[in-house]
């Protein structure tokens, strides 16, 4: 890479090189003094993370890339230019003190950089450039805050389908298992059977096993209540069972017990089975409830697989651009659903307190669910183990109003005035994006007409949304975030 400095008659030839500055005048381009001329080879990075200082950049010729270093260690492209172009004047205008990016030439390029001191100087001179710096700084500030808030919904996408792939992957196991063991229990029952049936029993034990079978098919059983509870019916049971002469009662009697039945539950088999059949009842009996068992937990898992399946759906498709009706409850329940293992993997629990008389709210508004997912989001990282968060709900003076409650360190005294401006966040590096509260924001008052507030000491962060009922038209189409935090 090679440099020079220039300046006079050659740096104002290059200047008027540059699309919006070929109505620059000579006094214009002396005014900036000396500048640095690059001449970079294709594939070099010739602006390195924390290299240089805050500059102007004008590409005379050539092809650019530059990324932006993210927290997390990876690279996002945000800007693409080519021969012609200036750059750089976001962060001079934004007062950055310094920038975290990289400029790779994908072709043999030709760049001026201007300092600092230069760049003011041109500003101050010539209002053909400055009109043209400041349309650009606009047009890219708006492309790299969609950009951003793109990553944003991309990373709660994927914080939500890991969520998801968790929830599923409970009651599918559990399917699993239960499938495996019912199985395994159908290949022994017929064999019971055959051979109790080559016993011809009576009446008596036939009316037994019919109790018995009975009983199985309600599946009212109880469970016991602890493991001590447990283990005192395991054990009673296995005596017993081998006082009858019942072989192997240590391994039938807990199945028994697992599956809810006690001692007193089959007495009847004491009076009408001799000790050589008993043995057999008693199998045919763990089978034929161990079966009944595997089927209502298949059954669970199923059903637990479809309430994740229409909380997703319900989630994914609230959306809405014409007037309609929202049942906050169903929203709140769905993230809370998808939610539901980062807060059992932190050990955080849930208190939902919802007014059993909130109405629905009519609106044209969309994005609500994000809102949910975002404060919940940030209140469960908040909340330390084994306490809860808190989400109530209740209808006030026209409108829905709904509190997330956690009871965290709070929120330092220093950020609570930037708490819901972009890309400012008190989580740690990699951690947060300072996107979360900005969008929730938005979406209440621009989209719902509404109102978030907000209050916080040590041990207690209450955020509070405030909805109206009914919005009547549907052309909201923005907060123009002037009142934030007040």
């Amino acid at each position: 890479m090679e440099t020079r400095v220039i300046g006079g008659a050659e740096l104002f030839s290059l200047l008027q090189k540059i699309r919006g500055f070929d109505g620059i005048r000579p006094e214009d381009a002396a005014c900036i003094g000396e500048a640095q001329e690059l001449r970079v080879p294709a594939g070099v990075d010739f602006y390195n993370r924390d290299e240089h200082g805050i500059s102007f950049w004008l590409l005379v010729s050539g092809e650019i890339q530059i990324f932006k270093h993210e927290p997390d260690g990876s690279r996002t492209l945000v800007a693409h230019f080519s021969g012609g172009e200036s750059f750089g004047e976001v962060a001079l205008l934004g007062g950055a003190p310094a920038v975290s990016a990289t400029a790779h030439a994908l072709e043999a390029s030709r760049l001026i950089r201007i300092h600092t001191d230069g760049f003011w100087r041109l500003m101050n001179t010539c209002a053909v450039v400055r009109q043209t710096i400041l349309q650009n700084m606009a047009h890219r500030l708006g492309s790299y805050n969609a950009l951003q808030l793109q990553r944003e919904k991309l990373v709660s996408l994927g914080m939500l389908a890991a969520g998801l792939m968790h929830e599923l992957n409970n009651p599918g196991s559990a399917a699993r298992r239960a499938a495996a063991q019912l199985r395994e229990t159908l290949q022994t029952l017929p064999e019971i059977s055959l051979r109790l049936g080559q016993l011809r029993l009576d009446e008596e034990q036939m009316q037994c096993m019919r109790h018995l079978q009975h009983d199985v098919m309600l599946h009212l059983r109880p469970k016991p209540a602890s493991t001590l509870e447990e283990s005192d019916a395991e054990e009673e049971m296995s005596d017993w069972l081998t006082a009858l002469g019942v072989k192997e009662s240590w391994k039938l009697a807990p199945m028994l017990v697992e599956a809810g039945w006690r001692r007193k539950d089959i007495e009847c088999t004491k009076d009408s089975f001799e000790a050589e059949t008993l043995a057999e009842t008693i199998q045919w009996l763990q089978g034929f409830a161990s079966s009944m068992q595997s089927l209502a937990t298949i059954e669970e898992s199923l059903t637990r697989v479809t309430d994740l399946v229409l909380a997703v759906k319900r989630y994914a498709y609230e959306d809405k651009s014409t007037l309609h009706e929202v049942d906050i409850h169903e929203g709140l329940h769905s993230t809370l659903t998808i939610l539901g293992h980062k807060f059992r993997h932190k050990g955080v629990g849930v208190d939902k307190q919802f007014g059993a008389d909130v109405p629905r709210i009519r609106t044209c508004g969309r994005g609500l669910n994000q809102v949910w997912t975002n404060l919940l989001d940030n209140a469960v990282d908040a909340a330390p183990e084994g306490t809860k968060v808190t989400v109530r709900t209740w209808s006030e003076g026209g409108s829905v109003w709904v509190s997330i409650h956690d009871s965290g360190p709070g929120i330092p005294e220093s950020a609570r005035r930037h708490i819901f401006e972009p890309f400012y966040t008190t989580k740690p590096v990699g951690v947060g994006t300072g996107l979360g509260l900005d969008i929730a924001y938005r979406i209440v008052t621009g989209q719902y007409g509404g109102k978030v507030s907000f209050e916080s000491r040590p041990g207690s962060t209450e955020f509070v949304i405030q909805l109206p009922l009914d919005g009547e038209t549907c052309s909201v189409a923005g907060g123009s975030g002037a009142d934030k935090g007040k």
